[in-house]
């Protein structure tokens, strides 16, 4: 399939209900991921982009073609404490987070994963954060390639376990902030 020309920007409010649908399904189709039968309260929380929006701290971000198709989402938290994952990700006081990211089956292999990864990226980067934390599975395993080609790292003591499903912790230092990469002091 030839690539789609697609900008990162913010979600609009109408297309809130389309990109937590389109992340909800991405995840419940990779081989190995609990599907919304297994884990129906956080599949309620991945579909209500609408419920994140009003937190603040959570940016829904949206990949978009010209013409307006959604290729792509990803939620960029500014401030740890609204993460909402186990382990110990919330203690990261000057890091922000990524979670929720997916692409279209329809437009995968084109960089939109990437593109919105590097959005968050700068994000935290212009926000002066120290370090940058995501979690994926192992049934996530092109995310998984792409953060580590983009210089993220395991970072064990982010893991936690999402009923049987094991979920592990990524950091990117950013090299700004106070304190050791990510941590509080």
């Amino acid at each position: 399939m030839e690539p789609r020309p697609f900008h990162v920007r913010l979600a609009h409010p109408d297309e809130l209900a389309a990109l937590g649908n389109l992340v909800a399904e991405a995840y419940a189709a990779l081989p190995g991921m609990p599907g919304p039968e297994e884990q129906p309260g956080y599949y309620a929380m991945v579909r209500d982009a609408a419920a994140r929006v009003r937190n603040p701290a959570i940016r829904v971000l949206a990949a978009v073609t010209p013409g307006g198709e959604l290729l792509g989402s990803a939620d960029f938290i500014e401030d740890m404490a609204h993460y909402g994952s186990g382990g110990t990700a919330s203690t990261r006081v000057s890091a922000a987070g990524i979670r929720l990211l997916a692409v279209a089956p329809s437009a995968r292999g084109q960089g939109i994963g990437k593109a919105l990864t590097r959005h968050c990226i700068e994000q935290a980067r212009r926000l002066g954060r120290s370090a940058l934390v995501l979690h994926t599975t192992r049934a996530m395993e092109t995310a998984w390639r792409m953060y580590e080609q983009l210089g993220f790292r395991r970072t064990p003591d982010l893991d936690f376990r999402q009923g049987n499903l094991e979920v592990f912790g990524f950091e990117l230092p950013l090299g700004q902030g106070s304190g050791s990469p990510g941590r509080a002091v």
